[in-house]
């Protein structure tokens, strides 16, 4: 069993309503979505164990069991091409669980005309359980994949 833990702190929401068509039918994956705290913030890790892909707007961590999970900042934020994220860890780096890994603020996504809803993926996994519902903070539960 693995736990996933809120990268950031807001408001838990269902994948169905996240406002992208790929992750609302949960082709990426199952998961969770979160909506921000507008402000300045940082995003952490998920889970332990390495950074496999990092970009300044989504990040893959894969824990020593092999599951991975996506953490994605935002809707169509790929577009920004990094303006108004720091990356605070490197691609290969080993994390704990809650370590920062890209610092950023929701409020600017959102004046950017971009939704700041992050979703959080269980990569290649059939269906996650526990999935919060309600204010997470980070570091929170935010579901269980087994």
């Amino acid at each position: 069993m693995t736990t996933v833990l809120a990268p950031v702190e807001g408001e838990a929401v269902l994948l169905a309503a996240v406002p992208d068509p790929v992750f609302s039918a949960g082709l990426v994956g199952p998961g969770a979505a979160i909506d921000p705290l507008r402000g300045p913030g940082k995003a952490v890790a998920p889970i332990a164990g390495k950074i496999m892909k990092l970009h300044p707007h989504a990040y893959v961590i894969v824990g020593d069991d092999g599951k991975g999970v996506l953490v994605h900042l935002g809707i169509d934020t790929v577009q920004l091409k990094g303006a108004g994220f720091q990356l605070l860890a490197a691609e290969g780096d080993r994390v704990s669980a809650g370590q920062p890994v890209v610092a950023w603020d929701p409020a600017l996504i959102e004046a950017g005309g971009r939704s700041p809803v992050c979703p959080v993926v269980a990569l290649d996994a059939e269906s996650v359980s526990e999935v919060a519902e309600g204010a997470v903070h980070v570091g929170d539960e935010l579901f269980r994949w087994d």
